[in-house]
């Protein structure tokens, strides 16, 4: 069975596509199921913006398609940047430095974050569903790590010791938000390949 990943982030799908890796699924991306044109992510929740992708993707394809939205939630900021996470600054490193430099009269004990992650599936003729994946940190004075993408040189993980950036792929897979999500995710697939 074919899964489309709704998304147009390489990083991301990259990362899905890896935590799926033991289903018997053929996934592919929307480039390589003819989708090229971005899907607006127009709602104020990352559940609305990750069902608006799911549906886009299985309706243009007549594919089942999974699509997730997720974002960093800093308490100090209010939850900020969020859903808007992406849109926070036109690039990773701007965005780095403008949440940094929100942060920066910030001590660490002030600088508790949450990654989130919401995962849509949606097949034809079905209703679609969510599943949401949470990961708790701080945010780091500096930026540390060259693996991972958008925020995790950022995001520090007390229990590991270091920013999701600084994790093998191996242990981000277990751990992280969007890994969360798609562990929940899978009873949802699984359940499509047996139908």
């Amino acid at each position: 069975m074919k899964l489309v990943i709704a998304t147009h982030n390489a990083g991301k799908a990259h990362e899905i596509r890896a935590l799926l890796g033991n289903l018997t699924l053929e996934t592919i991306a929307l480039h390589e199921a003819g989708v090229v044109e971005d899907i607006a992510e127009t709602g104020n929740t990352y559940a609305v913006n990750a069902l608006i992708k799911a549906t886009f993707a299985a309706q243009a394809t007549g594919l089942p398609a999974l699509a997730d939205d997720s974002g960093l939630e800093v308490d100090a900021l209010g939850g900020r940047p969020g859903v808007y996470s992406a849109r926070y600054a036109p690039t990773s490193p701007e965005r780095w430095a403008k949440l940094l430099a929100e942060l920066k009269d910030i001590p660490w004990e002030g600088r508790t974050a949450t990654f989130r992650c919401v995962i849509a599936l949606a097949v034809p003729d079905h209703t679609p569903q969510t599943v949401e994946g949470v990961c708790q940190g701080f945010i780091a004075f500096a930026p540390k790590g060259q693996g991972g993408f958008g925020y995790d040189p950022l995001f520090f993980l007390p229990d590991q010791g270091c920013t999701m950036a600084e994790l093998s792929e191996e242990v981000k897979n277990q751990i992280s938000h969007r890994a969360l999500a798609v562990q929940k995710a899978r009873p949802l697939l699984m359940a499509l390949l047996s139908s």
